[in-house]
């Protein structure tokens, strides 16, 4: 059996080890505190929960499910994995620091993956010192519904790393696509500055945050409008991957608009600070 471990165990994390276990993987999930890893393990049990009351999810598979799943503090528990996702805050020195430690622990065949929504996966790659088996497997949120995982090979990463990635993310029920490391990759790219465009478009008093979204749902047939899956994401996230994006290109169609730098500034993040463009008290 497959041991898949995973790092971080908050919305994404917890939605990667789900998906993880639900295909029959063991799967070792780590967090810092025993109360992030409570938290993690509630997201679990609430999302199978909706599975099992829709009709899609047999109560014995939910509980074989979550047997599945082990919660650990220790990194020295992901030494026995076959491939180790990071899913983590965004912040590259974390990062860095993290698989220096997982480059150490992990079993030599073991290859490393980050869930990194922006930073470069070469980087990472190369203070794993196992560059060949380092690769980006980007799950989008939430995790247990949505298909696509965008693969991102880094300049050292192997054919045999990317094959195996690719199968596991199949086995996964998920549809791989296959990019280059470049910053942002496609998905971000091309998302973050129409997110950040459509709050330039609220800061210049274009319209208000209702119309802009109406405008692209009705318009352009997004299921979200862009300012709604701002506060999704999170504005600070959103943030950090415009930054990487303005940095690593060096183009400024990609600056932060001011309004979103001033909002994560007041605390201001969406969803997660109960405000952002939208109340959610």
């Amino acid at each position: 059996m497959m041991k898949f471990g995973v790092v971080g165990a908050g919305q994404m994390g917890a939605g990667i080890a789900q998906v993880a276990a639900l295909s029959g993987f063991e799967v070792v999930l780590r967090d810092v505190e025993e109360r992030f890893l409570e938290r993690g393990k509630s997201i679990i049990e609430k999302s199978l929960d909706k599975f099992v009351e829709k009709g899609k999810l047999e109560i014995d598979d939910r509980n074989a499910t979550l047997s599945r799943i082990q919660y650990t503090t220790s990194l020295e528990d992901f030494a026995g994995c076959d491939l180790v996702v990071e899913a983590i805050l965004e912040n590259k020195n974390l990062k860095l620091e993290l698989f220096q430690n997982l480059g150490r622990i992990v079993k030599p065949s073991g290859i490393l993956a980050s869930n990194t929504s922006s930073i470069p996966i070469t980087e990472l790659a190369t203070a794993s010192k196992r560059p060949a088996q380092f690769i980006g497997m980007h799950f989008m949120n939430p995790v247990p519904l949505m298909a696509l995982v965008e693969v991102i090979r880094g300049y050292s990463t192997s054919d045999s790393t990317l094959e195996f990635t690719i199968s596991t993310a199949r086995k996964m029920g998920k549809t791989p696509v296959q990019c280059n490391d470049f910053p942002g990759f496609v998905s971000n790219r091309i998302l973050m500055p129409m997110l950040n465009e459509a709050i330039q478009c609220v800061m210049e008093g274009v319209a208000e945050p209702e119309a802009i979204d109406q405008i692209m749902k009705l318009g352009m047939n997004h299921p979200m409008g862009p300012l709604t899956l701002a506060d999704f994401i999170g504005l600070d996230t959103c943030l950090a991957i415009m930054e990487v994006l303005h940095e690593g290109l060096g183009d400024d169609k990609y600056r932060p608009s001011p309004l979103l730098r001033k909002m994560v500034q007041a605390g201001l993040l969406g969803r997660k600070s109960k405000r952002g463009f939208y109340d959610y008290a």
